[in-house]
């Protein structure tokens, strides 16, 4: 049986239910989707889809760093959008920050998202 480790870390919004920001397992970390919560404040981030984004990614990037990862390690995400017609507009945010070997994807639209945010984004990153 492999060994497991919680990451955790006060620079992305904490748990919001029964689940770890992240888990550390098998040379790979799998991140919990993040939302466009500010950790500072535990409030959403003012705006739309557009700030939500930037806020998601910079949560993950808090999350894998604190896993021992960036965002060069990630090799899978999965990004829920609440309005597929945002898909142009997240896509080229999130093609600022993967812009060298981008990972695998699945882009879906779900009827809601915790919160009632925009966008929520996971990541699985290997670590090492």
């Amino acid at each position: 049986m492999s060994q497991t480790k919680v990451v955790r870390t006060d620079k992305a919004p904490a748990a919001i239910g029964p689940y770890s920001q992240a888990i550390a397992a098998g040379g790979l970390l799998f991140c919990s989707g993040q939302v466009a919560l500010d950790p500072a404040t535990k409030s959403l981030v003012d705006g739309g889809v557009e700030e939500q984004t930037h806020q998601v990614l910079k949560n993950l990037r808090a999350v894998l760093e604190a896993g021992g990862a960036s965002f060069k390690d990630v090799v899978k995400t999965t990004i829920y959008l609440a309005d597929l017609d945002d898909f142009a507009l997240v896509n080229e945010i999130y093609g600022k920050v993967f812009t060298e070997n981008p990972p695998a994807r699945a882009t879906v639209q779900v009827s809601r998202l915790p919160l009632d945010v925009w966008v929520e984004i996971d990541a699985i990153a290997v670590l090492g």
